[in-house]
């Protein structure tokens, strides 16, 4: 992947549905070459979906966290499973090191907040936890309103 191929993605990143002559345009290269770009980064599997962000994943949530998760024994699984029911939930990542699980948090309180967290840290398997706040993203590959 070459730095033209990098100004591609963050252009997909911001805007999925760019047409390919705007694409060309904004990277200076003709259309056929766009998009002989596109379906090499798709074929090499670079490029393996695309998305829609809805308004309500940028906004309605506007307390969001990151919780560390530690998890005894062999839970990881149910704990898992158990989260994938919880709303509040957009992503939960596998990690190393003292933490087993990232899980990403929203919610339209900090009332709400407390809440799901203290129902998180109920589940079963779950040792250990701490939660940070997420005060302000000044990037992201979503939406940018």
């Amino acid at each position: 992947m070459d730095a033209i191929d990098q100004r591609l993605i963050t252009i997909l990143r911001h805007d999925g549905r760019r047409s390919l002559s705007d694409l060309a345009v904004e990277l200076g290269l003709t259309r056929a070459t766009v998009r002989a770009r596109l379906e090499r980064l798709k074929k090499n599997d670079e490029i393996i979906g695309f998305t829609v962000i809805l308004r309500s994943d940028a906004i309605d949530l506007p307390v969001r966290g990151i919780m560390m998760i530690e998890i005894g024994g062999h839970s990881a699984d149910a704990v898992v499973k158990t989260l994938n029911g919880f709303s509040e939930v957009s992503a939960i990542h596998t990690t190393n090191g003292k933490w087993d699980l990232v899980v990403e948090l929203g919610t339209s309180d900090l009332i709400a907040f407390d809440q799901v967290l203290r129902r998180i840290r109920l589940i079963a398997g779950i040792t250990n936890s701490e939660t940070s706040l997420l005060l302000a993203t000044p990037r992201s590959v979503k939406a940018r309103l």
